[in-house]
């Protein structure tokens, strides 16, 4: 692990500023190709609406019996559901850093096999060179806003409004990060750099969250926007608000998605009131599986194997749905692999900018989709920090390691050799190796292995260095 003292950080202020710059120049060279609209077009706004640790299993629409979820219920119903959507990861900063980048978290070094995400004593963050939707955005003409939890670098050189953001309100990372041994702050709200609140108050979060967005929104609402949202919840310690406590019958946990339901039934009910709803997209998902080793406490994968913190299906295939009416027709299910680095070239293509061609993008434009078409998307690859612990083509997914979720033994990764292989559309819950039947797939699996490790370029670790206290 590299320690960096109070004056290091000083010291490497000039290199960050002269680093940062040359980022910028081959950004805004990047940024002055793409295209632009035809004259009197008008772009998209778009919003995505990104929970913290909610299951597969979480929603009535994916089959809840008893969390209440009738704005999400609608949502789904009024646009499309998805049963095979991926995280990029199965923890908070990787998926975050892969949702914004359209990039496997490995390529921007936002992973690691040491410290799985940042803590409030991280150096590291977020690269200045890479790319943003909101950045790639704001270069289209577009509003941009970053409301919730961040995660993404807590120091100044690496928060929302460096890359791409106007406007930020929110927790720079995961609401249990204020460790007293640990040497952490009492948890920090912010308002673009400014800390408003500490400790925040965290039964009023989702609220300020909901009435920042309906505020963006309202000002934002003549020109288009992108409004990044990444609740706090229901990431632990679990808050509701006073009118949510002990309003479902799943107890807090049920509370706490309610009250998320309801903000997201009040960003809809504003888009439609403003006239928004036929030229908005809005996109509802999940940064991985739920925290099962926190008991009542944790949601539900559902049918699914496992959750957060590993590469079975309960860590990282989560609830998604996608609302855009006279676009998205109604009550339409996608059983097609998709994944949320495919919201960076959605984007990108709904605000008419070219895809940057000086690296690799692993996202696919959803468009065709959202259309009724079928088959964009073959292959996963499921990453543990810097580890490839199994690859899906098509309905069949090989484990070259397992391990299990967060708690104990879940640090030691089990090999497997030859690969444990299931088919996924017939056991969503990998209880049956059909290895031994499929040495053809196993083979084609090996194949791509071995091509896109060949080609794979790790990015600067971010997560492992620490600012070391000068007290």
């Amino acid at each position: 692990m590299r320690i960096i003292s109070g004056r290091g950080i000083a010291d490497s202020v000039g290199q960050f500023c002269v680093a940062a710059i040359g980022a910028a120049l081959a950004i805004v060279l990047w940024l002055g190709c793409g295209k632009v609209g035809a004259a009197g077009e008008t772009k998209p706004n778009i919003i995505i609406l990104f929970a913290d640790d909610l299951g597969y299993g979480d929603l009535g629409c994916y089959g809840h019996p008893t969390i209440h979820t009738p704005n999400l219920d609608r949502m789904a119903a009024e646009g499309m559901k998805f049963t095979q959507f991926y995280s990029a990861a199965s923890v908070c900063t990787p998926s975050r850093a892969a949702l914004l980048t359209g990039r496997l978290p490995i390529r921007s070094g936002m992973c690691s096999d040491r410290r799985r995400v940042l803590f409030p004593d991280s150096a590291g963050g977020l690269p200045d060179d890479e790319i943003t939707i909101a950045e790639a955005l704001h270069r289209q003409g577009y509003a941009t806003a970053c409301i919730g939890k961040w995660h993404l670098g807590h120091l100044p050189q690496y928060l929302p409004r460096r890359h791409g953001f106007d406007y930020y309100f929110g927790l720079p990372y995961s609401n249990d990060m204020q460790n007293q041994r640990r040497g952490d702050p009492p948890l920090p709200l912010l308002r673009n750099e400014e800390i408003i609140e500490q400790p925040a108050v965290q039964q009023t979060l989702t609220r300020r969250y909901t009435e920042e967005a309906v505020a963006f929104i309202r000002r934002s609402k003549d020109q288009p926007f992108f409004l990044y949202l990444p609740y706090t919840f229901p990431h632990v310690p679990l808050y509701a608000s006073e009118a949510f406590q002990g309003r479902s019958r799943r107890g807090l946990y049920g509370d706490v998605v309610e009250e998320l339901d309801a903000s997201v039934g009040t960003i809809l009910e504003v888009i439609r009131r403003e006239g928004l709803a036929e030229r908005t997209l809005v996109f509802f998902t999940s940064d991985n599986g739920p925290w099962l080793t926190q008991r009542l406490d944790g949601g539900s994968a559902g049918l699914l194997r496992d959750g957060k913190g590993c590469t079975f299906e309960g860590g990282m295939r989560v609830p998604a749905i996608a609302w855009w009416p006279g676009t998205i027709a109604p009550g339409r299910t996608c059983h097609d692999l998709a994944c949320t680095m495919d919201l960076f070239p959605t984007s990108l293509g709904l605000a008419g900018a070219e895809l940057p061609q000086d690296r690799p993008i692993d996202g696919v434009d959803m468009m065709p989709l959202f259309r009724g078409e079928s088959g964009l998307r073959r292959v996963m690859f499921y990453y543990r920090g810097t580890r490839l612990m199994a690859v899906r083509v098509g309905p069949f997914k090989a484990h070259f390691y397992t391990q299990p979720a967060y708690g104990p033994g879940s640090d030691t990764p089990v090999p497997h050799d030859p690969p444990l292989l299931y088919q996924l559309e017939h056991d969503p819950s990998e209880q049956f190796d059909v290895a031994q039947k499929h040495p053809d797939v196993l083979a084609e699996i090996a194949s791509i292995v071995e091509e896109h490790r060949r080609t794979l370029v790790p990015g600067m670790p971010q997560l492992d260095a620490v600012i070391q206290s000068t007290k």
